[in-house]
């Protein structure tokens, strides 16, 4: 939402009822109505370029590298060789970018709702892509993720649902007939992650999401990452594998796999891939409250 503060043009975030976030905006880039939402990209001095969706921020330019590296490049090291990875949303390119940096990814799947997001993040935000979707292993699919995962016939070894939150046209990929989907397309050994909000302020998505997974896979779990953009502390990110020994790897073999690909990343190392998996003790709590039941 665009208002006046000091006489300053600023965008506040609408997605918590009782707690704003502002970015004073230098100049607005794109605003426009698609057939499924409310599409904003704007400039702002600390974050550079940012891109909101009916009243929620999704990414911003400075500091998008920290949630498409944790939720790119976690599931993929875990896993060890994912050949076929589909992603469902993702419009802006930066977890196409991220998961194509990975040798051994043979075909990249992703399937987005919104051509625009897509046709405007190309050309407002093409850093979050850099190149991305003329890879020739990109094959972009706009059609509705829950849809797609329960009809395709393709199978994958790793699944990002690089989703907005579960308000409008993205509540869908928080519900149990898309992760019945996404088992049903997922090879044997394959992983599921997912974009799970910030946990102190949306607890319960977190426990949602673990009720809703816990039926189709064996092992379900949150791993985490701080990022600025999206306020009120850690973001969580869900975790499903039929694979239990994948979540508790030795880091020595995370070590191993992550010197071997070469990638570069600015967050993402096997440090923090083997820590974030600890989660804070209300989250703990929170989860074995839904056991005890």
């Amino acid at each position: 939402m665009l208002t006046k503060i000091d006489q300053r043009e600023t965008y506040l975030e609408t997605l918590h009822k009782h707690y704003l976030q502002g970015f004073v905006v230098d100049k607005v880039l794109f605003e426009n109505k698609t057939e499924h939402q409310h599409l904003i990209i704007f400039e702002n001095k600390v974050f550079g370029r940012v891109m909101a969706l009916d009243g929620i921020i999704q990414t911003t330019e400075a500091d998008e590298f920290i949630y498409h590296e944790m939720l790119a490049h976690v599931p993929i090291m875990a896993h060890g060789n994912a050949k076929r990875v589909l992603i469902i949303g993702g419009g802006d390119g930066g977890m196409l970018r991220e998961v194509l940096k990975h040798p051994h990814v043979e075909h990249v799947t992703m399937v987005e709702i919104d051509q625009q997001v897509v046709d405007m993040c190309r050309e407002y935000l093409p850093n979050h892509s850099s190149g991305a979707f003329d890879d020739a292993r990109t094959h972009l699919v706009i059609a509705d993720g829950v849809d797609f995962v329960n009809t395709t016939q393709e199978q994958f070894d790793a699944i990002i649902s690089d989703s907005t939150d579960p308000v409008g046209p993205g509540e869908v990929l928080f519900s149990s007939r898309f992760y019945d989907g996404c088992k049903r397309c997922l090879n044997d050994g394959g992983i599921l992650v997912t974009q799970n909000g910030v946990a102190y302020m949306q607890l319960s998505e977190v426990t949602t999401t673990y009720q809703r997974l816990t039926p189709y896979f064996k092992d379900v779990s949150f791993y985490s990452a701080a990022v600025p953009t999206y306020i009120g502390g850690i973001m969580t990110f869900a975790w499903a594998t039929n694979n239990t020994q994948l979540r508790e790897q030795p880091s020595a073999d995370i070590v191993q796999r992550f010197k071997a690909s070469d990638i570069q990343t600015r967050y993402y190392n096997p440090d923090i891939h083997c820590g974030s998996f600890a989660l804070p003790q209300y989250i703990h709590q929170a989860l074995n409250a839904i056991a005890v039941k």
